[in-house]
């Protein structure tokens, strides 16, 4: 059957032009061949709308010259874990159609009367506004897990990354989850910041007494960026008690950061090494593909018309995060009510030139690769230079990736303002950055850094 399906790729391969297939056929797979009905899965909702609106003939075309009998081809979204998520498959007439939407218990939907503990957690965090794509599917699957079995395998739970990837909705959405199952549970969600001013504000008024019967009474304690604890050993200390006392109750403990323990300068050795004991799940920058489906479910879930055009469109000039993506979401969807137009419209009469741009300008080719070359405590000629030492290249590799990233450089010219004399080089170049931000996080935080420097 899937000696049949790599020939069926094969010929869609030569029907359709390379960089669409390269886009759209990556980790799409044949489920089965049943009843005439052939099922195949791709990793997320999008893809999966895409390929039935604009590959389906051709699909169909490749099966039956390859002497596969069908009476329908159907299309779901599976996603593939180490930690399987409760997930569900959706089927070719789901993709078209607006979910209604579900009336579910929220912390706000209790009455304040019966809840006599504050979670400190915004209702509309939840696992079913949570969008779970190819840069998040294992986080969000021990998510799952720590739902299921609170204070279990994934305790403490460590989830880490960059701004503005969903760490705060997806903590707070198990917090939220938890207490539908158990509205008598108590679950505190506490930012790092305000941990610390409450620890100072009970040295201050002698409330030593009052603090310690609070966290002793928490079932489950979300502490949000566990960096800004860095500098403060007092709340240190007192944050180390409560987390071995929680730990060794067996209650569940959720830790966001945006960096791993270890990265972590000045933390306490023994915190470090507790935070990050049952491992360390990360978000990750979201892929075209990504930021397709999270667009999509996005409205689907506020309900808005808004063209597959439109949506690639915002996914191909955001290159940052989550946060920004729906952010531009919703600036086009403010200006095209206002306007009385779609989308779609607002886009093609030159919304390019003032929100995506608007950032771009002052920022040339020479001012990119500067900056590159001074966060790296390198000399322009020296970077742009001959020389093979690793992190001289690397940061040589950063600026080509950042030349066709901001600027959407042609190779040859990234080319002649790197210094090198092929463009197969940039191409190499670029390719790697790109492929090394799905897995270092060290580099994602430097680009990420660069990026800022260049926009000041």
């Amino acid at each position: 059957m899937f000696d049949v399906w790599k020939n069926v790729l094969e010929e869609v391969e030569q029907n359709i032009p390379p960089s669409q297939f390269a886009t759209w056929f990556k980790d799409v797979h044949l489920a089965s061949i049943s009843d005439g009905v052939v099922t195949i899965k791709a990793p997320n909702i999008f893809k999966v709308g895409q390929i039935q609106k604009k590959y389906d003939p051709v699909i169909k075309l490749a099966l039956k010259h390859n002497s596969v009998e069908f009476t329908d081809v159907r299309y779901v979204v599976s996603s593939e874990t180490t930690v399987k998520p409760r997930s569900r498959e959706v089927k070719l007439g789901d993709i078209n159609k607006k979910p209604a939407k579900q009336k579910t218990t929220t912390p706000e939907r209790v009455e304040k009367t019966q809840r006599k503990f504050d979670p400190n957690l915004k209702a509309d965090y939840t696992m079913d506004t949570f969008v779970v794509c190819s840069n998040n599917n294992l986080a969000a699957a021990v998510a799952r897990a720590v739902i299921d079995n609170p204070g279990g395998k994934y305790n403490p739970f460590y989830l880490y990354g960059s701004p503005g990837l969903g760490k705060t909705h997806l903590v707070q959405a198990i917090g939220n989850e938890l207490l539908k199952k158990n509205p008598d549970m108590k679950v505190l969600y506490m930012p790092t910041n305000n941990f610390y001013s409450e620890y100072i504000y009970m040295i201050r008024n002698q409330q030593g007494e009052a603090f310690a019967e609070k966290y002793a009474s928490v079932d489950v304690l979300i502490i949000d960026d566990i960096q800004m604890i860095v500098g403060k050993e007092r709340s240190q200390e007192a944050f180390f008690d409560i987390f071995n006392d929680m730990y060794q109750k067996g209650k569940q403990i959720i830790i966001t950061s945006d960096r791993l323990p270890e990265q972590i300068r000045e933390l306490d050795v023994r915190l470090s090494s507790r935070l990050a004991s049952a491992g360390a799940f990360d978000l990750q920058l979201p892929t075209f593909e990504d930021k397709c489906a999270i667009l999509k479910a996005k409205s689907e879930y506020d309900e808005v018309e808004i063209e597959d055009e439109a949506i690639e469109y915002i996914a191909n000039i955001v290159k940052t995060n989550v946060r920004d993506l729906e952010r531009e979401y919703k600036r086009i969807l403010t200006y095209a009510d206002l306007k009385g137009v779609t989308p779609l419209e607002i886009i093609d009469s030159g919304y390019s030139n003032t929100a995506s741009d608007s950032r771009k300008n002052g920022v040339t080719p020479r001012k990119i690769v500067e900056t590159v070359a001074k966060f790296n405590n390198l000399s322009v000629k020296e970077m742009c230079g001959k020389s093979r030492v690793a992190n001289i290249k690397t940061a040589r590799q950063v600026a080509m990736y950042l030349l066709s990233e901001e600027l959407s450089m042609s190779t040859t010219k990234i080319a002649l303002e790197v210094g090198v004399k092929d463009h197969t080089t940039v191409m190499h170049g670029v390719k790697k950055i790109k492929a090394d931000l799905n897995t270092d996080f060290g580099l994602r935080e430097v680009v990420a850094e660069i990026r800022e420097q260049i926009y000041v």
